[in-house]
Order: C-alpha cells, then structure tokens, then sequence
C-alpha cells in the first residue's frame, strides 16, 4: 500500500514537471489549469501520507484522474499533433458559437491561429465561420492555410474552388478543380461544379469526358446522368440525351425537368404519345408547368382535340400570364383564340424560378431546335391530311363510277 502511494506521488510530479515545462517551452497559460489539478490531486496524496488516512475509492479515483490521468491524456494528443491549447479554444468557440454568438467564437478562432499558426482546425473552423458571414476572400485566406497544414483536406480544396468561381475568378477555379480530380477522381460534387464551368464557357466535349469518369466511381448518380444528359442535349446528339435522362429519372423519379427536356426531345422525333406522356409527369414541377401544359395544348391542336387544347393552353396562362400573348402569336391556335381566357393581370403569379442557368439554356436551345424540326413536322401532317383527303375522294369517284 505504501509503496502505490510512493510510485503515484512519483509518477504524479514526473507528469506535473513535464506539463510545467510544456507551458514554459510554448509560453502558453492555458496549462495553469492543468497544473492546479495536477497540484491538488497531488496535494490531497501527500494528506493521504501524512496523516495516514484511507480514502475511499472515489477519493481515490478523484486524485488519480486529476494526478495522472489528465496529464497522460494530454500527452498523448499532443503526441498526435493536437495542442491542448488548441482544444480548449476550439471547444470555446463551438460553445459560443451553439449560443449564436459567432463573434466571439471569431475572436477564439483568432487568438488560436495567431498563437498557433499551424492549427488546422482553427484554421478551418474560421474559414467556415467568414464563409457564412459572406466573407469569401478571408474564407479562401483560411481554407488555404488548412489545406497547407493538411495537404489531404480535399474538402477544403473544394471549398476553395466553389469560392473561386462564385468570386467570378473561372479559370483559377477549374483549374483548382482539375487538380483536385487528378488527386481525388471520385469527388461528386467537384466534377458537377467543373462541369459547370465547362458547360458555361461551352466545352461540352470536355464535360461529357469528366462526368464520364466520374461515373466510374459513381454509377448510381442522377445527377451524372442528367448533367450527361444537358451536355449531349447541347451537341444536338438527342439519342444519347434521350438515354441519360431516362437513365437519371429511373434513378430519381421526381427529375420532372429531366421528364421536361425528355418530352421536348420526343416532340423533336415528332413522338406525340411519348412526348404527352413525358409533359403529364413534369407538370408536378414549378418551374415547368406552365410550359409543359402550353405545349400540351400544341400536342392536343396537332391531333384535332380542340377541347383539351383549349384546357390546357387555359391552364398555362393562369400559371404564367406571358403565355397569352405567346398563344396569340401562335398560328396554330387561330381557331380556338376566341375561347382562350384573358388573364387578370392583378393576380398574375410571382415567377420564381429553381431552375440553374444552364437547365434554362438547354431548355431554350431545345426549344429553339423544337420550332426548326417543329414546322418540318407539321408540315408533314399537313402532307398527310392531304394525301389521305385525296385517297378518300378517288375512293368516293371509283363508288360512283
């Protein structure tokens, strides 16, 4: 018993006089307080001796855990390459930061870093604090000083390049990402944010190849498929958008704009059943809902259904009130104009939109493509209509004779 008593007393001043060096060593008062635990774990062992007493065992346990285990705690994560000081601060910071005061938590993160050029964490927690405030430049500053520390943080290499291009700076942007995908192929949400840039600077080919190596590591992606999709919708290569979207919407069934893009894909190859089909299922969606029932009506007025032409076109209108005077323009819809419904333009509809730019580009280039391939095909029911009015009149001459 006595000699436990020695070898604590021995091993508690041993780890009271390496922490004491510690605080001197990096000048850091934030080891007080480990100090004064270890002091007073070792001074209740010294009563314990004195004036040999029997502590209990949660005495016991108490001395020992402020003696001994602390300190043996603290050096090993110091050992890792975590300083104590760095705990406490970031630990204060999150607290304050929990209660909303993210001020503070700033200053916390601030004083680390200055003391601690080399804490990752700090470095990282002030960056995510200055990207929610608005601060970009100080959020790039700080993700740069992690990733420096921290060369596997591909997360903040991210972080850098999202910054980057919503700062307009695209070049340093995709050219941070593409390193990025050469270290980490795998990494999602890097290839969409590069194959936007490509998509916007309009290097489709070099979007489809880095969304096609991405679906390696992630073949179950819709959104792989539907970004797939926009890019060969934008190089007229319909047959393979056609197979992405699809591919997208059996992954994600509620992609009603992938079900959009589908539908004006099929009004191109003048499918009118598949098409209806693919409007019906995107008319869930907001932001394509007034379109999808104006080109229903189309569909509708195409195969002679005036009534529900008229239904539908109705619809579009009280949902977006620009598509009267697009319907008024519209020669095909000369014989129903006198049952379409003025709107009122006093309970016109907020337009907002969820739709990215380049889900809007590609609606509109399929849109565009639509009215080329579109007249051909009308013309060719016209075509139709005729040959077939010609067919019954020899038939009704040939009764005759």
């Amino acid at each position: 018993m006595l000699l436990e008593k020695i070898i604590f007393n021995i091993l508690a001043f041993s780890l009271f006089i390496i922490i004491f060096f510690k605080m001197i060593k990096k000048n850091d008062s934030n080891y007080v307080i480990i100090l004064c635990m270890q002091a007073l774990g070792i001074l209740i062992g010294f009563i314990e001796i004195i004036f040999r007493l029997n502590m209990g065992y949660f005495m016991k346990f108490l001395v020992y855990f402020l003696s001994v285990i602390i300190p043996i705690i603290i050096i090993v994560i110091e050992f890792k390459g975590i300083d104590f000081s760095e705990i406490i601060y970031i630990s204060l910071a999150k607290i304050v930061k929990f209660m909303g005061d993210t001020k503070r938590a700033k200053n916390f993160l601030i004083i680390l870093v200055t003391k601690y050029h080399e804490s990752y964490l700090g470095h990282k927690m002030l960056a995510e604090i200055y990207e929610n405030e608005g601060g970009m430049r100080k959020a790039i500053d700080e993700y740069v000083q992690a990733i420096q520390i921290n060369k596997k943080d591909y997360n903040s290499y991210y972080k850098v390049s999202y910054l980057l291009n919503d700062l307009g700076k695209k070049k340093e942007s995709s050219q941070m990402l593409e390193e990025l995908l050469n270290k980490k192929p795998e990494m999602l949400d890097a290839t969409i944010l590069l194959g936007d840039i490509y998509c916007e600077q309009e290097k489709y080919k070099e979007a489809t190849n880095i969304y096609n190596e991405a679906l390696k590591y992630n073949p179950v992606s819709y959104e792989l498929y539907y970004n797939m999709g926009i890019v060969y919708t934008m190089l007229n290569d319909f047959k393979n958008a056609k197979a992405c979207y699809e591919k997208a919407a059996e992954i994600n069934t509620l992609l009603y704009s992938g079900y959009f893009n589908l539908a004006q894909i099929s009004l191109i190859y003048n499918d009118l059943d598949e098409a209806e089909k693919y409007f019906m299922q995107s008319v869930l969606d907001k932001d394509v809902e007034p379109k999808a029932y104006y080109n229903l009506a189309k569909i509708y007025m195409i195969r002679g259904d005036k009534e529900n032409a008229v239904k539908f076109l109705n619809i579009a209108i009280e949902l977006d009130h620009d598509f009267y005077n697009k319907a008024d323009k519209e020669p095909m819809f000369i014989s129903i104009k006198a049952y379409i419904n003025y709107p009122n333009m006093e309970e016109e509809p907020e337009k907002q939109t969820n739709l990215t730019p380049k889900e809007i580009k590609v609606q509109e280039h399929l849109e565009k493509t639509m009215k080329l391939v579109g007249k051909l095909s009308l013309n060719n029911i016209k075509l139709k209509k005729e040959k077939q009015s010609q067919i019954i009149d020899v038939e009704a001459q040939k009764e005759k004779e």
